[in-house]
């Protein structure tokens, strides 16, 4: 543990911010999964599933959670596996 004031504040915004971007990592792998989940079960939500998905992908990528490119990827990833569902 640090002995300097700074620097014991500096560890506990660092652990409030690990805290909310792991949040934030859990729900946009949670919302792909549901996307996911509705283009094989052939639902009728697939799009709405699919645009909060996208929505929070871009969310975390423009707050800094993730890497924008990481974001592009996934997404990328998420409309070619909906798109081959939906194509057979």
């Amino acid at each position: 543990m640090a002995n300097i004031k700074s620097s014991k504040k500096d560890i506990k915004r660092s652990r409030r911010r690990h805290m909310q971007n792991s949040m934030v990592k859990t729900a946009v792998k949670t919302y792909i999964k549901k996307a996911r989940k509705a283009a094989n079960e052939g639902a009728e939500t697939v799009a709405e599933a699919t645009a909060r998905a996208v929505k929070a992908l871009d969310k975390a990528a423009s707050n800094g959670v993730i890497h924008k490119r990481q974001a592009a990827r996934r997404k990328s990833r998420l409309m070619r596996a909906i798109n081959k569902v939906a194509q057979a």
